[in-house]
């Protein structure tokens, strides 16, 4: 390693530790890595299961997850967008993972290898790390000799092993028979594990005692020796537990599980489990876990299948599946409150039976272990079919809840095979279903379709009314929402049952979210409210996070400002505790645009910055689009009129991918109005603004096909202005006009009010008797004005009546623009809804 740092190169430093299972090639590099760790950034590591006889080799895949995830990753940066296949996953992974070492070095742990190539994969060529792989044999890297190095750890010497031996043996004076040491360490084939297996029984016994006893295995090698000598030793009841925690395979367990395992109670699982940890035969892991050495879980394996008639151990593996679906079921629980799915499960106490100190800890445990669990569930002959697909169940609800397709992928797999195919899993309740990228989202909206058919035909309302729901959200991120509130609203009727109650206030919030799109806020707020009562009901923090964030976006609508960061603020608390990184994101993003509101432009451009950041370590394609679109407006606020444009741009792109036909129509009304404004600067007039005008007149039909009249009424009102601009008055008239027909339907007095006074403005050059009518308008504009008339619109009609007073005559060119009367881009951001408001 100092060679390395030495030199002018950068370069990683590998050494390859091989030798014989039980020689402390893991302890090595473990010290070795506790050692220099001052030296580099932190510390990882990945088990291959190289050696393993009872499971499949770690794939390179998984290898690199682990370490991203121990990079801290976000997990939905790791996910598969796209119709990727394996090799494009792994090298995209690979890269990722070189990208993150390159200038940040780190020591990096690759147990139990025995693939040449895999290893390969995991050197990072661009980093000064240190990469420790242990292996049975030497591995050809293919590296240049400066950069690898195989070392072979072999038994231990005399002096070493005397002084392991000595380290064991409890009794206060050191025992001393060098001739039955020396018999030991030749039985133990000088290997650290047997030496400490055997030497763990020092206190009840002495050198010669141990020596004559490993002698009676002398058939054996030497670390089965040993292990046969504490495990004949245990009492029957510690000797079957460590034969069934072969089952548990290269996962960690706890006191619940090994109660399980042997039918008992968690108190006596734990007396055994100490035991078999006294005997050197299962190692602590950490607070109260367990793990078992491969060679071990190879001894217990082989004793499992020679001691157990087969369906004991169809029992004790259904047992442990079913105590594994109460942790996962209660991690869930814990998260999301309580559901229609899982509503039949107890769950109290689960996670500390298991182990764990915290909720954090076992979320974690799920996410190292929970591909561990799935692989032991390939061999489960004898075993209750459902108890194996209501754990699968489990563990997919809990990979959605974290976002980690790749593992519901991989879960999905095993489940259609253990049930022939027939499994229809139920479609999560949360709104993480729905994070679906551009190039996925049709085909998440045709398997949804197909699996609320199979469960309406099946007679299954609470599936149906689940899938729907998802259904009706993928549909409004494709920006179709009428028909996400009609398949939203079927849910809902679906969903009236009382036990259906919890599932009712994810696919109300859901609604709620269209409505407000759609500008009938007055519904999406009641709907919200009672949203949030019933996810309290049910304890459902994950749910009261998204409910609270929508209630926050619906007083943004109706220009509620201090209302709205109290409840975006109680959703990023919420959404922390919960540890979900999407929806912290999409909080930052609406408490930025929160300060858009209150005329904090550069504050917003700042913080939206960073939210976009944030979707983009999330890979949320679609909270990036929208973050753009309001960066856009943010920076045309602050004056950047050019950046604004860029942002505007590059969601109008984003959008157009997924497609996202309201996000589409969104961004091109705002990029329509800033683009027509900042040529208008430039040349004085609204003249030559027609690639303005297409891109409003887009955005018009969009708004239409999707059913949003609020926006629609705006892209008319700004049409007007350049028909008005161009001379083209009895055009703009008519959008004018139009504009309030679709205001006074959705009753946004602040968007009626904006149309009268342009229509006052483009009266008095039809003829005299509409002057007189607009001076009439003007007069009762400005005498029915009250809080909700916007500042700006009531000076304006106060300068307005003068000039109108002092005559315009008919014919003459329109001069409200040029006077800086027309609306802003934050005229449009509110309605003046009275009823909401209450």
């Amino acid at each position: 390693m100092g060679q390395a740092r030495a030199s002018t190169e950068t370069k990683p430093t590998v050494v390859i530790l091989h030798g014989p299972i039980g020689a402390g090639r893991t302890a090595l590099a473990l010290h070795a890595a506790w050692q220099v760790r001052a030296q580099f950034r932190g510390v990882c590591a990945v088990n291959l299961g190289g050696g393993a006889v009872d499971s499949e080799p770690l794939t390179t895949k998984k290898a690199l997850l682990c370490l991203l995830e121990q990079f801290s990753a976000p997990r939905d940066q790791l996910l598969t967008r796209g119709r990727l296949s394996h090799d494009q996953h792994v090298q995209r992974l690979a890269e990722r993972y070189r990208n993150h070492l390159t200038g940040q070095p780190m020591v990096i742990i690759v147990d139990d290898a025995s693939d040449p190539e895999q290893v390969r994969t995991l050197i990072p060529e661009r980093s000064e790390s240190l990469v420790l792989v242990t292996a049975a044999d030497p591995l050809d890297l293919a590296l240049p000799e400066e950069w690898a190095h195989n070392l072979r750890v072999d038994a231990l010497d005399e002096t070493d092993a005397h002084g392991l031996l000595q380290e064991l043996t409890h009794n206060p004076v050191p025992q001393s028979d060098p001739e039955a040491t020396e018999r030991i360490i030749e039985l133990c084939g000088g290997l650290p594990l047997a030496l400490r297996v055997a030497g763990s029984s020092l206190g009840s016994r002495t050198l010669r005692g141990l020596a004559d006893d490993l002698e009676g295995y002398g058939w054996m090698g030497p670390v089965e020796r040993a292990l046969a000598l504490r495990y004949h030793e245990q009492p029957e009841v510690s000797r079957r537990l460590l034969r069934c925690l072969a089952l548990v395979g290269r996962a960690s367990l706890g006191a619940a599980a090994g109660a399980a395992l042997l039918a008992t109670n968690e108190g006596e699982a734990t007396r055994r489990l100490d035991d078999l940890a006294t005997a050197g035969l299962i190692e602590h892991v950490r607070d109260s876990r367990y793990r078992l050495h491969d060679a071990v879980r190879g001894f217990a394996q082989a004793r499992l299948l020679d001691e157990e008639e087969i369906g004991e151990r169809a029992a004790a593996q259904e047992r442990l599946i079913r105590t594994y679906s109460v942790l996962a079921e209660s991690v869930i629980q814990l998260v999301e409150g309580k559901t229609s799915t899982r509503a039949d499960t107890s769950v109290h106490g689960a996670v500390g039976s298991h182990g764990f100190l915290s909720l954090d800890q076992a979320m974690r445990w799920l996410d190292d272990e929970s591909s561990f669990i799935t692989a032991t569930l390939r061999g489960t002959e004898g075993v209750d079919k459902a108890a194996v697909l209501h754990l699968l169940g489990a563990l997919c609800d809990y990979c959605l809840l974290r976002g980690d397709q790749h593992r519901l992928s991989e879960i999905s797999e095993l489940a259609q095979a253990v049930n022939q195919g027939l499994l229809v899993h139920p479609v999560p309740r949360h709104t993480g279903i729905a994070n679906r990228q551009p190039t996925e989202i049709d085909h998440a909206r045709s398997d949804l379709t197909s699996v609320a058919n199979q469960d309406l035909e099946g007679q299954n309302p609470a599936g149906a009314g689940r899938a729907l729901c998802s259904l009706g959200i993928t549909l409004h991120h494709q920006g179709n929402l009428r028909e996400a509130a009609t398949r939203l609203r079927e849910a809902v009727e679906l969903q009236s049952a009382d036990e259906l109650r919890a599932d009712r206030a994810w696919t109300l919030h859901a609604l709620a979210a269209v409505l407000n799109d759609q500008d009938n806020v007055s519904e999406a707020l009641k709907l919200l409210l009672l949203a949030l009562e019933l996810h309290g009901e049910s304890q459902n923090l994950h749910g009261q996070a998204w409910s609270h964030m929508q209630l926050g976006q619906v007083y943004l609508h109706v220009g509620h400002i201090d209302p709205a960061e109290d409840a975006l603020r109680t959703a990023q608390q919420e959404h922390s505790a919960t540890r979900d990184n999407r929806g912290t994101a999409w909080t930052h993003t609406h408490l930025a645009r929160a300060r858009l509101a209150r005329g904090e432009a550069a504050v917003a451009v700042a913080e939206l910055n960073d939210a976009l950041t944030r979707h983009r370590d999330n890979e949320d394609a679609r909270g990036e689009a929208w973050t753009l679109y309001y960066l856009g407006q943010a920076q045309e606020e602050a004056g950047d009129t050019d950046a604004a444009l860029r942002s505007l741009e590059r969601a109008r792109t984003m959008f157009s991918r997924t497609p996202d036909v309201y996000g589409l129509a969104c961004a091109r009304h705002h990029s329509g109005r800033v683009t027509r404004d900042q040529r208008a600067a430039h040349q004085g007039s609204l003249r030559n603004t027609g690639f303005a005008r297409q891109l409003l007149q887009d955005a018009r039909q969009d708004f239409r096909k999707v059913g949003v009249p609020h926006s629609e009424a705006w892209s008319c009102i700004e049409l007007a202005v350049i028909d008005a601009g161009n001379g083209r008055i009895p055009k703009a008239m008519e959008l004018v006009e139009e504009a309030g027909r679709l205001f006074d339907g959705i009753g946004d007095r602040h968007g009626q009010d904006w149309a009268r006074f342009l229509r006052c403005t483009l009266l008095p050059l039809i003829s005299e008797e509409s002057a007189t009518a607009a001076r009439d308008d003007i007069a009762a504009l400005l005498a029915e004005g009250d809080d909700d008339l916007d500042p700006d619109l009531a000076e304006h009609a106060a300068e307005w009546s003068l000039i109108l007073q002092r005559g315009i005559a008919p014919g003459s060119p329109w001069e409200a623009w040029r006077l800086g009367m027309t609306p802003r881009r934050s005229s449009r951001e509110y309605m003046a809804l009275r009823e909401a408001a209450g």
